[in-house]
């Protein structure tokens, strides 16, 4: 089956220039505008969609003598569905502030210097890629009409393939692969213990040691032929005196793909743990493991236990683990075809394009059939596919995994 047409919306470039940045200032080229007093809110309307989330990102002060900005700051994701069902134009609006940059008051203490709207037509970005703005703009008729903002607004096709389980990966579901109202199977998933002689399961006795292992996930092509795993390396155990894994002692998984002759190699190691004080959320990490390299964190971030969330991967905004406060960090998104030179980013040496995978998880105690998207350019062959599928059945299962201790798991998970 084809693939599913999306579209991303990509924001990047920015810059504020006044008559009061007029000295040269330490903008180099490559955007890390942690010191500057501006930031700005990317708004994006006439889609009902998630992802029309506002965005927030640092924009640096620079001065003619200045190069011109090369930075990537947000971007947006829509499939072709959502774009039909607007009912007019998308428009994005960027406001400008100054002013400090803190979660707790971003919006309360900071000045409003002006605001700029950039119209959309996104059905022109279906099967070429698109500019809608690339330059300065005055940033409000209420300020300096000197204080310009400089930004660049592009769109451009970006196909994936998106799949579906069928029920509960611990249910040993199904898999579709979803264009439109059709859908197909293309993978069956068989979920076991690996050794249920030796499998422990949690007790509600907070004087007995109780950890979750053994926990496994085959998906299999149509013939049969077992094309990735998701298996249980480390166990998902309880911090001393608490009911919560912790971020100090995660429980992970292997992501393992055929390697030939009946045997598997490793391909990317998932772990995950309960945040603390707490809190509802799940912490992840995801790195994939290049032969004989080092591992490369791809992923890390939370997601809600309570409500589910999204997990992805995107090699689109040129973050790293070294300049990621706490190593708490999602590389964002973006997308392929050329992008990135539009942005002046770094390719990521494992996935140098774009847009890699995103899961949808339900959160505890509803019924989780992960819906999982893959960049086009990311897919060669069966396996490659089936990968994905495996890390979003992982991803899935860690929220169970990641339950409090003093509750008990479904009947699917202790047999």
């Amino acid at each position: 089956m084809d693939p599913c047409p999306f579209v991303r919306i990509l924001v990047g470039n920015l810059a504020v220039k006044s008559p009061a940045s007029s000295k040269p200032s330490s903008f180099s080229g490559k955007v890390h505008p942690s010191s500057s007093p501006f930031f700005c809110k990317i708004l994006l309307q006439g889609l009902d969609s998630n992802s029309t989330s506002p965005r927030v990102s640092s924009v640096p002060l620079i001065s003619d003598s200045d190069p011109h900005p090369h930075s990537f700051a947000a971007s947006f994701d829509f499939s072709k569905a959502q774009i039909l069902k607007a009912s007019k134009k998308p428009l994005m609006k960027i406001s400008v502030y100054k002013g400090p940059t803190t979660p707790s008051c971003v919006f309360t203490s900071a000045k409003l210097l002006g605001k700029v709207s950039i119209p959309l037509d996104l059905t022109l970005a279906e099967s070429r890629p698109c500019t809608f703005h690339n330059g300065w703009l005055s940033l409000s008729k209420n300020t300096n009409p000197s204080q310009l903002l400089h930004l660049t607004v592009r769109a451009e096709p970006d196909p994936r393939f998106v799949f579906r389980f069928d029920g509960e990966p611990e249910c040993s579901p199904q898999v579709f692969q979803i264009k439109g109202d059709v859908k197909q199977p293309v993978f069956t998933c068989k979920f076991s213990f690996r050794d249920k002689d030796k499998a422990h399961f949690p007790s509600l006795n907070a004087n007995h040691a109780a950890e979750r292992k053994g926990w496994s996930i085959t998906v299999h092509d149509l013939s049969g032929s077992p094309v990735a795993a998701a298996s249980m390396a480390t166990p998902f155990v309880p911090s001393p005196g608490s009911q919560r894994v912790s971020r100090s002692n995660p429980g992970a998984w292997l992501i393992i793909r055929p390697d030939g002759d009946g045997t598997w190699k490793p391909w990317g190691r998932l772990e995950a743990w309960r945040e603390p004080n707490n809190s509802n959320a799940v912490g992840y990490r995801f790195e994939v493991l290049p032969g004989t390299a080092d591992p490369v964190t791809l992923a890390a971030s939370t997601i809600s236990s309570q409500h589910g969330g999204k997990f992805a991967i995107d090699a689109t905004s040129g973050v790293t683990p070294v300049n990621t406060p706490r190593g708490s960090w999602d590389l964002g998104s973006g997308s392929g075809s050329g992008s990135n030179s539009d942005f002046g980013l770094e390719p990521n040496f494992f996935y140098n394009k774009g847009f890699v995978m995103s899961a949808m998880v339900s959160g505890e105690g509803k019924c989780s059939k992960p819906e999982v998207e893959v960049g086009v350019q990311h897919v060669t062959c069966t396996e490659d596919a089936a990968a994905f599928v495996a890390l979003a059945a992982a991803l899935d299962l860690s929220i169970d995994a990641c339950k409090l201790f003093s509750q008990k798991l479904r009947k699917e998970l202790r047999q």
